[in-house]
């Protein structure tokens, strides 16, 4: 049997919607992978800064403790003790702790 003309239709438009579909994912593939790369490009500046500034790693100390998953705090366990940052108890000089 011949196929009809609205067949045939319907058929390069399921085509066109896949190639649409695979174009979509292929950016949004792209998007998370810049956005991932961003954040370990800030992540090691940001952790090499605090090595060499008391400030930024008063700043870093703090955020790590408010991060709200556990998991998260503890891939940062050893830092403070193995990088040279100060600990993570907040001291005087540590602008966020003063009144």
């Amino acid at each position: 049997m011949a196929e009809t003309e609205l067949e045939r239709a319907e058929k390069r438009y399921a085509q066109a919607k896949a190639r649409l579909q695979a174009l979509k994912n292929r950016e949004s593939t792209r998007q998370r992978k810049l956005d991932t790369r961003r954040k370990v490009i800030l992540g090691g500046a940001l952790l090499d800064l605090a090595e060499r500034d008391s400030g930024a790693a008063a700043i870093l100390d703090r955020l790590i403790r408010n991060l709200p998953r556990e998991q998260d705090r503890k891939a940062f366990a050893d830092w403070g003790t193995s990088s040279g940052s100060p600990s993570s108890t907040p001291s005087s000089s540590d602008p966020e702790t003063t009144s």
